[in-house]
């Protein structure tokens, strides 16, 4: 199974090319944004898995996207680690205050900084796990009813369409293979070829109909789920 995506922001390129390395060679998805603007804009647009944050970036600084991240809805469930330097104590209790998840000075070991990243996602998959309700705007999910409603209106969905749905849209952005797919939809009970994963991404999207374009096909891997 593929792992998760993490966004790097920070502007040293030796940082970061240390940090692309060690989280490559662990199977995450890395992206990248060298300043505070274009994190907080990546991490709105791709909902990564967790964010590397260097508190010291130019223009908005790692204290205001890690505050502006934590304030928004739509990405306050994205953990947050801070990557700081010595003398930066104050700042680390600050952006502790703001929803930061955990924290690590520089400079650091990529075995521990992997260690504390796992640790960290970890934390953050039983409230994922757990969750019962999923809205997509105007497109509602919910698991104890077993219920797809658009603008509070149900609409009928098979049990393996609703499964399917769910699984891209617990984690908005991240990318879901074929067979990954497949997996959440047979528990080992039943043989679905690839192809028909792609016969019930059909259906889901007619059900949605304008809404249908929430579901992203990402060409040669699978799909994605979009808010």
């Amino acid at each position: 199974m593929g792992k998760e995506t993490i966004l790097i922001v920070e502007d040293d390129p030796d940082i970061v090319e240390l940090l692309e390395y060690s989280l490559e060679r662990e199977g995450y998805t890395v992206l990248i944004a060298r300043n505070g603007e274009k994190g907080l804009s990546e991490a709105k647009r791709r909902k990564p898995a967790l964010v590397l944050l260097d508190l010291m970036l130019p223009g908005l600084d790692g204290l205001q996207v890690c505050r502006a991240l934590k304030e928004d809805s739509g990405t306050k469930a994205i953990p947050v680690m801070m990557l700081t330097a010595r003398g930066e104590e104050s700042d680390v209790v600050v952006g502790l205050e703001f929803g930061a998840d955990d924290y690590v000075r520089k400079p650091f070991s990529p075995r521990e900084l992997i260690a504390r990243i796992r640790a960290v996602l970890r934390r953050g998959q039983p409230a994922a796990e757990a969750r019962l309700r999923i809205e997509l705007g105007p497109v509602t999910l919910d698991k104890e009813r077993h219920e797809v409603t658009i603008d509070d209106v149900p609409v009928v969905f098979t049990r393996s369409e609703f499964r399917l749905l769910w699984r891209l849209a617990k984690y908005p952005g991240r990318v879901y293979t074929r067979d990954e797919l497949v997996e959440s939809l047979t528990d080992g009970e039943a043989v679905i070829l690839d192809r028909n994963i792609d016969v019930h991404v059909s259906s889901i999207r007619k059900k949605l109909g304008p809404h249908g374009g929430i579901i992203v096909t990402v060409r040669g891997v699978g799909y994605k789920v979009i808010d």
